[in-house]
């Protein structure tokens, strides 16, 4: 963990702040821009842009791929520059939490994995970098999205270790296991052989 140096209440108001940022749904939004209709409806219903990309569209599901990566780094980034490292992380909780259990949605939310890599990336660019080519690297293996998630939130907190990021392990393990915990459905496919591969309607 870093050393907490700002207010505490400086700190809450960043969490909640980086929470409705990260609860701003940007794939049911690009599904409604591109007339896809309603997201939650399609494919695994979930909100992030695998789903949108069973649309066919790969530029909605492109789009959102930035926008919910971009808002994990966002949030980090003005934390940051506002108060510190202490708050770059817990905004980046933050919007992880909001993308999970967005408020916008009631709280039913995505699987988090482009605000995870978004937030990695600010927080620790070499870490992030990692963190996307583990998932790079088995998606190519096994065009399989949601096990190369797993396989990259597994391996972070380890890349944190072996580059000199000590203070992050913490975040990255409490990511990582928020991770899985939205995969549940998502083991039990790959337990099964029934998890639908990349680019699969």
């Amino acid at each position: 963990m870093p050393v907490v140096d700002s207010p505490i209440l400086l700190l809450g108001v960043i969490g909640i702040a980086a929470y409705f940022l990260g609860s701003v749904p940007f794939g049911v939004v690009m599904a409604r821009l591109f007339g896809l209709g309603d997201l939650r409806s399609i494919g695994s219903g979930n909100i992030g842009a695998t789903n949108v990309l069973r649309t066919g569209n790969r530029t909605a599901a492109f789009l959102t791929l930035i926008l919910d990566a971009g808002k994990g780094a966002i949030a980090v980034l003005v934390a940051r520059a506002i108060a510190g490292e202490d708050a770059a992380q817990v905004a980046g909780f933050g919007a992880f939490l909001g993308h999970c259990f967005p408020v916008f949605l009631g709280f039913r939310g995505g699987k988090g994995v482009a605000t995870f890599l978004g937030t990695l990336l600010a927080l620790a660019w070499p870490v992030g970098l990692l963190a996307c080519a583990t998932w790079v690297a088995t998606a190519a293996l096994s065009r399989l999205s949601s096990l190369s998630a797993l396989v990259a939130a597994a391996l972070s907190p380890v890349w944190m270790a072996v580059t000199g990021r000590p203070e992050g392990i913490v975040l990255a393990l409490l990511l990582g296991a928020l991770v899985f915990v939205r995969h549940r459905p998502n083991i039990s496919r790959l337990l099964q052989g029934t998890e639908p591969r990349i680019g699969q309607k």
